[in-house]
């Protein structure tokens, strides 16, 4: 009697540990919005919660992207200069006419054209780097690591020589109403990350190239021995994650109202972060497409709640910080435990 007794204390504490594992992220998101409310009651409100989606849309976006690289056990650190690239050229083909230092004069293009045309020159971009994984057997690490650069360079070079190395603003109204418009009070920029996220749960889960994708990330050597085509799979993980840099990119200015050089740099950090504390295992295989959007708005609510609140902006890194190790400390656990 006293044996069994044990064994139930003893499962029932197993029971909680992996619940409370399971279900971190959660009880930290909630945690801190309780917390802010307490400080600031005011910050449970409808206008609060519609910016906070707002603002984290772009960079869930991003993060869907570079989701599919960290399931492939690699990351990407060339995320903010696809941004950057993207932004500044999208910016300088859609200034209003009457600008008096408008870049391309003659040039009258829908807003659909630029936003295309940077977003396959990012999945382009993002395709090599994938040749680069596959083909010359570098790291992703590595790999990303020079494109950054290179993009940065080549973002640079195109900001001084085409944009006078002056902010690129004063865009076109239809650019500005495709990013920032709402319909029925809902911003366009929410729709367009609840659309990305619903095509990229259903490639995840419904298709070859999710299955595909899981596989390599557990076992690439098992996932090649029965039959899956490796670099076929990793390119089109690089290819779709290009493809929604650029667009986040073109988003981006659009919703700033204008571009540097500089915009977007840092961003791959929030967006790998993202992704770890929603649970998407650097250690590869392991993620949904339900984490990786808490994940974003839990990065949001922190931005902006204790902001919010008048937190110190230095306070911001060391929480977020914080957090990230958290998350990379539970993964490791469960890691163990799968073992």
């Amino acid at each position: 009697m006293t044996e069994n007794k044990t064994m139930k204390k003893s499962w029932s504490k197993k029971a909680i540990q992996t619940t409370l594992m399971n279900n971190a992220i959660y009880i930290v998101l909630f945690v801190l919005i309780v917390i802010i409310t307490m400080v600031d009651p005011t910050f449970l409100s409808l206008k609060n919660f519609k910016f906070i989606f707002t603002q984290a849309s772009t960079r869930m976006i991003l993060a869907l992207g570079v989701s599919g690289i960290i399931v492939l056990a690699g990351c990407d650190l060339a995320i903010g200069r696809f941004v950057g690239l993207a932004a500044v050229i999208s910016a300088s083909m859609l200034q209003a006419a009457e600008n008096p230092n408008i870049i391309f004069a003659n040039l009258h293009v829908p807003v659909i054209v630029p936003v295309l045309l940077v977003t396959g020159i990012c999945g382009i971009i993002s395709f090599i780097d994938g040749l680069i994984v596959t083909k010359l057997s570098v790291t992703a690490f590595i790999a990303t690591l020079g494109m950054q650069m290179i993009l940065y360079g080549v973002t640079s070079t195109y900001y001084e020589k085409i944009c006078h190395a002056s902010p690129v603003g004063s865009l076109k109204d239809s650019f500005t109403q495709f990013a920032q418009g709402e319909i029925f009070h809902i911003p366009y920029l929410i729709i367009y990350a609840v659309i990305v996220a619903v095509i990229m749960w259903f490639i995840w889960n419904k298709t070859k190239l999710g299955r595909n994708l899981f596989a390599i990330g557990n076992n690439m050597e098992a996932a090649e021995v029965s039959g899956v085509n490796i670099h076929k799979t990793i390119l089109l993980i690089y290819l779709i994650a290009g493809l929604l840099y650029g667009f986040a990119g073109a988003l981006e200015v659009g919703r700033t109202g204008s571009a540097t050089n500089n915009l977007g740099n840092g961003y791959e950090l929030d967006a790998i972060a993202a992704c770890v504390v929603g649970g998407v295992s650097l250690l590869g295989g392991v993620g949904s497409i339900f984490g990786i959007v808490i994940g974003v708005i839990i990065f949001q609510v922190i931005n902006y709640g204790l902001v919010y609140i008048s937190v110190s902006p230095y306070m911001l890194y060391i929480i977020k910080g914080s957090i990230v190790i958290l998350a990379v400390a539970i993964d490791a656990q469960k890691y163990v435990k799968r073992r």
